[in-house]
């Protein structure tokens, strides 16, 4: 008997011990229940303090791994030098990948100053494929290019381009908070744009020329609606939509009455035509909406938002409707209130689970613990693809999920997930001629290209 105790004591201590380097580490798979589990359990300030004294010398050997990588890539310069290459299975399918990383010259994320923070505002990065080339933008409005071929060799070979956005912002009076997104429709090039001036924090819809020497970028539409204090809900997605016209979303910006509110631009997906600039809104309800795609054949705006704490949403909206569609926030959430939160959630009515019971469409999928949900893509079933299938990439959970959706689209019927260790998938663009995916990841930054293997 006491030799059982001995060896289960020591079993639990080995995985206590495992569990808790990689807590510390910050490599460990944030959607793992035991390991999220254990977070519960042990305070941050505890899982530090054994960092730095228990673990100090593996944790001092993973830092070290890291500063060797952030070296080689600020060494590199505009080479978008190749630095992994590697096989990977898929999480519940076994299904085999090969992914490619290459370098980005881009400042990345600063995981010290917190997800919060101003400045790691300026590192969301964004990638956009135009014909034979892939253009990339930084959140602090560097853009660069390379052919598309390049990432078949060592090297991508980056071409910075010049553009206008420090004089843009010049003439405005204006300090940048961040680039959201970057857009390529009939031969122009589109950015949504977050800036402060006297009147507060506001995002924008800018377009230039598409040129790999110049963009002279000028304002598309503005929503002339601000919010005093700096916040992560901004939105920012741009899409092609049908009519010549162009699909923008907006943050609620942690103004919880906006969403509900049908004046106000905040917390909405709009349509834009390119020629008049006339808005109309598609639908609302919504929290931060950070990935859009427009499937054209059945008419449905696909969304993603990110959840208070939990509750990241899939949402499709089915345009065969002629209702302008409301999706439910605040009032309807899968997730919880933060810490602190909850008084104020339950004096308002706010936080209700379910949508349908409230009047508002429910999501077709959604996320607890959150996943940082952002870009997705559909491909539809065909003679090539054997299913509907949804591609959608998180920042929290560091992977992209390939949800096979039933042939109404209105059901997921099958889950799988790509896990890459310490990553941020931020965008995620599909090259259709090569039928590979391309990925921006923060942390490094880099690029990552996904294919399958048959």
């Amino acid at each position: 008997m006491k030799k059982k105790v001995i060896i289960s004591l020591i079993v639990f201590s080995i995985i206590a011990f495992l569990g808790l380097w990689s807590i510390v580490s910050g490599g460990y798979d944030k959607q793992n229940k035991l390991i999220l589990a254990l977070k519960e359990i042990i305070p941050s300030s505890v899982a530090k303090k054994v960092r730095d004294t228990i673990f100090i010398i593996p944790d001092l050997k993973e830092r070290n791994k890291f500063l060797s990588t952030q070296v080689a890539k600020y060494e590199q310069g505009y080479d978008g030098t190749l630095f992994n290459s590697e096989n990977i299975l898929s999480k519940k399918r076994n299904e085999a990948y090969s992914l490619k990383e290459f370098f980005l010259p881009f400042p990345r994320l600063d995981t010290r100053l917190g997800w919060k923070a101003t400045e790691n505002s300026k590192r969301a990065h964004y990638l956009e494929i135009v014909d034979n080339k892939v253009f990339a933008m930084s959140g602090l409005g560097e853009s660069i290019y390379f052919n598309l071929s390049n990432l078949n060799n060592d090297k991508l070979l980056q071409k910075k381009i010049k553009n206008n956005i420090d004089v843009l912002l010049k003439n405005m009076n204006a300090e940048l908070i961040g680039i959201r997104d970057l857009f390529h429709n009939n031969n122009y090039l589109y950015i949504s744009l977050q800036h402060k001036d006297k009147n507060g924090f506001t995002i924008g819809v800018y377009r230039a020329p598409l040129s790999t020497k110049n963009l002279n970028f000028e304002k598309f539409f503005s929503i002339n609606e601000y919010w005093d204090i700096y916040n992560v809900f901004s939105g920012g997605r741009l899409e092609k939509f049908h009519d010549d016209k162009i699909l923008f979303t907006i943050g609620f910006s942690h103004q919880y009455n906006k969403s509900q509110q049908k004046n106000s631009f905040l917390g909405k997906i709009i349509s834009i035509d390119k020629e008049t600039k006339e808005h109309k809104l598609i639908s609302f309800g919504h929290r931060n909406p950070q990935g859009l795609f427009y499937n054209s054949n059945s008419k449905i705006v696909m969304s993603t938002e990110h959840g208070p704490k939990g509750g990241d949403e899939i949402n499709f909206n089915f345009l065969e409707e002629d209702l302008t569609k409301n999706f439910g926030w605040p009032i309807s959430s899968y997730g919880a209130p933060y810490p602190g939160q909850k008084s104020k959630f339950e004096e308002n009515g706010w936080m209700q689970t379910s949508h349908k019971e409230n009047g508002f469409i429910e999501p077709i999928k959604h996320f607890t613990p959150s996943i940082g949900i952002s870009e997705l893509f559909f491909i539809k079933k065909d003679e090539k693809n054997k299913s509907n299938q949804l591609y959608v990439s998180s920042l929290r959970a560091g992977s992209i999920y390939v949800l096979t959706l039933d042939k109404t689209l209105k059901k997921v019927i099958d889950e799988d997930r790509i896990f890459f260790p310490n990553k941020r998938i931020r965008d995620l663009k599909y090259d259709k001629k090569n039928n590979q995916f391309l990925f921006l990841s923060e942390y490094t930054p880099s690029i990552g290209v996904l294919k399958k293997i048959n």
